[in-house]
């Protein structure tokens, strides 16, 4: 569709079933990796992606012919596809998932802040990380819900 212009950068966050820390430090960013592999092939541009050991952060760009929910279910299903080849028992993503719009003016630092999930996590649990995150988006929530 060459009339058809578009600006739709998305942050993404999942996390594992339970927020159990399973995703290792040895093999963290290799799934990382992976995760913008799999975004690469149904044609997702992908920014940055990042995360501890318990959540995933995806900045990406999508196209007008996809779906938040198919793009998101593509990255978990692939994800966890690959995770349990390396031999992890048990591994699940939670079902649901946090989205959030990003201007191309604050790409940058949305970056950084993905980039820096480790240092950040020293501080903040991913409760409260996800919590904020909601909070100055202004998505409604009850508490009771989200866990």
């Amino acid at each position: 569709m060459p009339s058809t212009h578009l600006s739709l950068y998305y942050h993404i966050i999942f996390s594992t079933k339970q927020r159990r820390r399973m995703i290792a430090d040895s093999w963290r960013e290799e799934l990382h990796a992976y995760i913008g592999g799999i975004l690469r092939e149904i044609h997702v541009t992908p920014l940055s992606v990042g995360g501890p050991g318990d959540h995933v952060h995806a900045l990406l760009s999508l196209k007008a012919t996809h779906t938040l929910s198919e793009v998101t279910r593509q990255m978990k299903r692939g994800s966890s596809l690959w995770i349990h080849r390396r031999g992890v028992a048990k591994f699940a993503w939670q079902e649901g998932y946090g989205a959030f719009t990003v201007s191309p003016s604050q790409l940058s630092k949305v970056q950084r802040y993905i980039e820096d999930q480790v240092e950040h996590h020293r501080k903040r649990t991913f409760e409260e990380e996800y919590v904020e995150l909601l909070r100055l988006s202004g998505v409604e929530f009850d508490e009771k819900y989200l866990w």
